[in-house]
Parts: C-alpha cells; structure tokens; sequence
C-alpha cells in the first residue's frame, strides 16, 4: 500500500467506554472512589516506609511498587475519568513492565526471608535493594522501548482509538499498513521479558512452599503460607491481564475485551495491592500507630 496516499494522523481521539443514562455517573463515581483509594493506600505506605526505620528494610521493595503504582494510575486512571464524564477525549501522540520486574525482586526478597532468615541481612543489603530496584526500573523501560518505538514508527490513518489510554494494541489497529510483523515482534519481546521473570517467580514461589512444608507446625508456616499465597495472587492477576492484552494478534480478540482486560492491571491490581501486602500486616498497624503517636506530640509541642 502506497503511504503517500493516505493522511497520516499525529493525534487521537480516546473513546473510552460507552456509558449512557444513570449508569455514566455511577461508573464514574466508583472508578473515581478507587483511584482515591488507590493513591491514598500507596502513598500511606510510602510515608510509613520512609518514617519507620522497623518497615524500610523489609517494605522497601513494597514501598517502591507503590511509587510505581501512584505514577501508573496518574497516567491512566484521570483519562478514564475524563472519557466517563465527557465522552471522547483528544490527546496527542511502560510503567507496567516495571511493575513485572519488582515483582520478580519481591518474590526473591521473600524467598530469602523464609527459606534463608539468618542470611537475609547479609544477603539483602541496602545496596543490594537499590541495584535491585534500580534493575528493575532499567530492564523495565528498555524490554518497553522496542515495542513502543515500533508502534511510533506506524503510519496512522484513523484517529479514534478504541481504549482510554494509548495502549499498543489498539493503536496498531489503526495502522494504515499491515502490522502483523510487528504485533509478532511485540509479542516476542513482551513474551520472553515477562515470560522470564514469571518462571523465576514460580521458581522462588516452589522454594517458598517447600520450606513452608518442611516446618514442624501449622502455626508456623501459617504466616510464610499467607506471605507467599498473596504475592502469588498480585502475580496471578497481573500477569494473566498483561499477557492476555499483549501477547498475541491485536486483530484476534474484540476491541471491548481489550479495554475491560487493561482494568485489571491497570485500576483494579494497584487498588488491592496496599491492601494485599500491607495493610492486613499487624507490623504496619504498629508503625501506623507509631508514627500518628510521633505526629500528636510534634502537634502537642507546638501548641
């Protein structure tokens, strides 16, 4: 196909989702309420972190998945919102892979604390969880460079794109020229650098249950079995909406599935990730209460 002949587009339209009579401000109250809820529970474990000494160690990993989440949902969720209250929303023209290498980091991070405790600090340095974190961050951004800069190369006919945010997949779709070498070479590298870090993952996690096994009681392992059961169910939904939107043939499934799919890991995985590993933690109440004690007598003291 000629390229010349058609009129390349350099911006878009979101379209978001179709909602119509009482069920518009509905959807767009509760989405509003989570996104809320979401920034309030990550930034609270950020705080908590870096106000508690007794967490940082620990929660440090934790507490940089819930920066990455507060900048995930801040890119994504307002233009949900936007598009639920007004409709289609112009924009012009990678954090989630991020979010799968802390994963990695934090299931590593609790293997050693269940299966190596008495190393772990030796192990588990400071340096050790800032060259991790920073990995994680680099091998993030580099594994989504190539599919984001073959998707920018495309020439794009159409300007509506059937999502609330400019994912990849949608945005092919509106390609003037035959993308299948691409969505193959999408699904490559999203598939071998998630795929990757999902077996060491499963790895560790085998780790984990096999020292949770051998422990000599249920009261015991009660509290590594819970650890390593709610890691393994972030990763589940995550990685089970991830792969779904990006590996494989964007023209295989239905433009709506891949909008309904994104929510999981992009809304609903961010939202139950504070309650998930922190806030059911009876040593997060405790510094909670800690530092609210601290603020009340900074607050009595200046009185």
């Amino acid at each position: 196909m000629d390229h010349v002949s058609h009129n390349w587009t350099q911006s878009f339209i979101l379209a978001g989702f179709t909602t119509t009579g009482t069920l518009q401000p509905l959807a767009f109250l509760g989405t509003l309420c989570i996104y809320l809820l979401t920034l309030a529970g990550n930034i609270l474990i950020i705080v908590l972190v870096q106000l508690d000494s007794g967490l940082f160690m620990p929660m440090y990993f934790i507490s940089v998945l819930s920066f990455v989440e507060v900048w995930y949902v801040s890119t994504t969720v307002p233009m949900l919102l936007h598009t639920l209250l007004h409709g289609c929303s112009p924009v012009s023209s990678a954090v989630w892979m991020t979010e799968c290498y802390l994963l990695g980091v934090m299931a590593l991070d609790r293997y050693l604390t269940i299966c190596h405790p008495l190393h772990y600090h030796a192990l588990m340095s400071r340096q050790v969880q800032l060259r991790l974190a920073g990995a994680s961050w680099v091998a993030g951004f580099s594994a989504a460079l190539v599919p984001a800069t073959l998707t920018a190369t495309l020439p794009f006919c159409l300007k509506e794109v059937a999502h609330y945010f400019c994912d990849l997949a949608p945005l092919m779709r509106l390609a003037c020229v035959d993308t299948s070498w691409h969505a193959r070479a999408h699904g490559t590298v999203i598939g071998v650098a998630t795929g990757c870090n999902f077996v060491l993952i499963l790895g560790l996690c085998g780790g984990i249950l096999n020292a949770v096994l051998k422990l000599p009681s249920a009261a015991s392992s009660a509290k590594p079995f819970s650890t390593c059961s709610s890691h393994t169910t972030v990763v589940a939904l995550f990685y089970a909406s991830a792969f779904t939107v990006y590996v494989g043939s964007p023209g295989s499934r239905p433009e709506s599935t891949d909008k309904l799919v994104a929510l999981v890991y992009a809304l609903i995985t961010p939202f139950l990730n504070p309650i998930i590993y922190s806030l059911r933690n009876k040593e997060v109440k405790k510094a909670l209460r800690r530092v609210m004690a601290g603020i009340r007598i900074i607050l009595r003291e200046a009185q």
